[in-house]
């Protein structure tokens, strides 16, 4: 595959990326069919959106094709491929049976992307020149959420961070104030290792938070801890590096504090039975080395696609994400897919049909 310069082409807008069509320059495996669409369209979780961003710069450079990508948060991923604005929806959080029944175009597949950490992340000026990363558990996570852990020299806090002995500055608690599938992970993980969290609060894109200021997408609450001193808030690991945060160690079910990056993030599936459909979370992870804040990401695809254009242009798209696409994870802090992820992702590609046909190009799926 020729090797081609990266070249930003076309604007950031409303938190989407639209990439302008090109000339066709690509290898052949990838070029699209003359009768196939040079246009995709799609929305959903901003967790994978700097990949996405990435990924479908790339893409057009090598097909000709262009792909519109909204990130809106999972939720309005959820909505705008069940009422079928989009070609494809995105998530990180896995749809609901009553989601999926509600769907406009009946069956809905889960295509895995890939695998990213949801990190602590916070702005205390006293340790903005320090190396330290602070240090958090199941415990001072769920407590600072819930509103029960108020201040930063919390006993409970300095008992593994010393140097919050001497900050006794309020903590102001930044969360997603949209649908999100980030949400989804961060609540999924701390429903699972706190059972006050569980009674009270709960799992999904959207709960009710106890406390804290709202932010639209990763890159709202990373914009509120960036610019709100002693506040801490929840993000993909891609947005604090990109922001220049910290993103704390978090003790998992072993005992062990884990700094999230790429390799403690794969570990979390490692040794997880996945199942033929992929909607499978990755918190809490029993692996001993594993950060345990860490999930999949999805992109919703109909299975019975409508458009005799656009269904080879879509299953293209994903095949060539699931192979070619995961050499550019890992230098933006997303992790590759798994190689048994893969091979179900393949399945599920190939589930998708136009006219009882499979969609996907028979060059490629051998």
């Amino acid at each position: 595959m020729k090797k081609l310069a990266i070249v930003m082409v076309g604007a950031l807008m409303f938190g989407g990326f639209v990439f302008a069509q090109g000339e066709n320059d690509g290898a052949s495996a990838q070029t699209s069919g003359p009768s196939e669409a040079k246009e995709l369209t799609g929305a959903g979780a901003s967790f994978p959106a700097v990949l996405y961003s990435k990924w479908f710069s790339e893409y057009y450079k090598l097909t000709g094709v262009q792909v519109n990508y909204q990130a809106i948060g999972s939720g309005g991923g959820i909505k705008s491929i069940s009422d079928m604005t989009v070609d494809f929806g995105a998530t990180d959080g896995i749809m609901t049976d009553e989601q999926l029944a509600a769907a406009k175009g009946g069956e809905i597949v889960h295509i895995p992307t890939t695998i990213g950490a949801v990190v602590p992340t916070y702005n205390i000026p006293e340790l903005a020149n320090s190396q330290e990363t602070l240090k958090f558990t199941p415990e001072t996570i769920s407590g600072i959420f819930l509103g029960e852990i108020k201040t930063w020299n919390d006993p409970k806090l300095v008992a593994d961070n010393p140097s919050l002995k001497t900050i006794s500055k309020d903590i102001v608690v930044a969360h997603r104030s949209d649908g999100s599938g980030t949400t989804n992970i961060f609540t999924s993980y701390l429903k699972a290792v706190s059972e006050s969290w569980a009674q009270k609060v709960g799992a999904g894109n959207s709960v009710q938070w106890p406390v804290g200021l709202g932010g639209k997408g990763n890159e709202g609450v990373a914009g509120v801890v960036k610019q709100t001193p002693y506040s801490i808030g929840y993000v993909e690991l891609a947005y604090a590096n990109q922001n220049k945060l910290p993103a704390g160690q978090v003790k998992n079910k072993s005992g062990k504090f884990i700094t999230p990056n790429m390799k403690t993030a794969s570990l979390a599936a490692q040794g997880v039975t996945l199942p033929d459909d992929m909607k499978v979370m990755l918190v809490n992870s029993s692996n001993p080395d594993a950060f345990p804040i860490v999930g999949f990401t999805w992109l919703l695809v109909y299975t019975k696609q409508t458009d005799a254009a656009k269904a080879p242009a879509l299953a293209r798209m994903l095949w060539w994400a699931i192979h070619d696409g995961q050499q550019y994870c890992e230098a933006l802090d997303y992790a590759p897919l798994p190689a048994d992820a893969v091979k179900k992702a393949e399945v599920l590609i190939k589930k998708i049909t136009i006219n009882g046909k499979q969609a996907l190009p028979a060059n490629l799926s051998k």
